[in-house]
């Protein structure tokens, strides 16, 4: 099953099980304002007491976010390949709340999705019974939405049903309470010490940016114990097995965004689903579909890429042969 946990208590639940840890230190509201790669020093800065502290370290791993600052001062270095990528749309979050008898509004056991073609809503349930809304869609088209009036007849020409469970008020005040947020995709080749969004951030389509980032971790914990803690060898592997699955989940992760809002609605992609579905029953170990492949299994985003290819040839023959012996038996019938 698919889980959807608030980052909030996730983190908390981090911070909890690293108390167990002796050699785990933890260092709040600091702010990294300069990093030297050559000779390992760092300098920081208490956003509360504005007291600037260097430290000094063997081994540095940016996993800063995507706009990390480690990441920035590697990119001084020669061949140090870097992409940034924003797309036109942006999010806005909205919230549903519980029912009148403190229940959920909507079965919860369901990513619930409205695709509308070049935009879509969808929820996610939270604990306390409400629903996690968000909007992607076009900048130009929130920018279009500049009245409440026109909110409210956005919402019934597009998501009529969703008006009752938000609730027009609530609706007006969250949707005007912010402005859309964007969505970054970034790319690393090769690097050696940025993990996590400071190497792979994605767009969230494919709901896999944060376990992308624990497959980081777990793929470090494997080689430190392959190479006996030589951190030359660790990193080396690391840099050269890493970049094509985290560049694959990014591809993998738009492509999902136009899926996810166009083509669940289209005939030919429920039939390639429905197909997908029933090969997957009838050869369980053979075909995995591509969707299966990336959200239930370990395997690797760029083996999970390379799958897809083999099956998307393997329908090819199949419905290029199927076609031929229509044609066959036309033309057979017609002497």
């Amino acid at each position: 099953c698919i889980y959807s946990v608030g980052r909030n208590y996730l983190n908390g639940l981090l911070l909890k099980e690293s108390e167990k840890y002796d050699n785990v230190q933890k260092f709040f509201n600091y702010k990294l304002i300069q990093t030297n790669l050559k000779n390992g020093s760092l300098t920081f800065t208490n956003t509360a007491t504005r007291e600037t502290v260097e430290v000094n370290a063997d081994l540095i791993i940016g996993a800063d976010g995507a706009f990390s600052a480690v990441r920035k001062e590697m990119m001084k270095q020669p061949l140090f390949n870097f992409s940034q990528e924003y797309i036109e749309h942006g999010y806005l979050e909205l919230c549903i709340p519980p029912g009148s008898d403190d229940g959920f509004q909507m079965p919860p056991n369901y990513l619930h999705i409205w695709p509308r073609g070049q935009f879509m809503m969808i929820a996610l349930p939270n604990q306390d019974c409400s629903w996690t809304v968000t909007l992607f869609m076009p900048f130009k088209n929130f920018k279009n939405i500049n009245s409440e009036e026109v909110l409210i007849d956005f919402f019934e020409k597009y998501f009529p049903d969703s008006i009752p469970l938000i609730g027009k008020k609530k609706l007006i005040e969250d949707f005007f309470a912010g402005s859309p947020s964007p969505l970054v995709s970034v790319k690393v080749s090769k690097n050696r010490t940025v993990s996590e969004n400071a190497a792979h951030a994605v767009v969230p389509f494919y709901g896999q940016g944060m376990n992308a980032g624990f497959e980081d971790c777990t793929l470090l914990d494997q080689l430190f114990k392959k190479h006996n803690d030589h951190l030359a060898s660790i990193l080396e592997e690391f840099s050269t097995m890493r970049w094509r699955d985290t560049f694959a989940i990014s591809d993998l992760a738009m492509y999902n965004y136009i899926e996810m809002r166009d083509l669940v609605n289209r005939p030919s992609y429920k039939l390639r689903k429905a197909l997908d579905d029933f090969l997957f029953w009838l050869m369980p170990d053979t075909w995995v579909p591509l969707y299966n492949s990336v959200t239930f299994t370990s395997m690797p985003y760029n083996q999970c890429v390379k799958n897809r290819t083999w099956q998307n040839k393997v329908l090819t023959v199949v419905i290029l042969f199927v076609c031929l012996l229509v044609f066959l038996f036309l033309i057979y019938t017609r002497k």
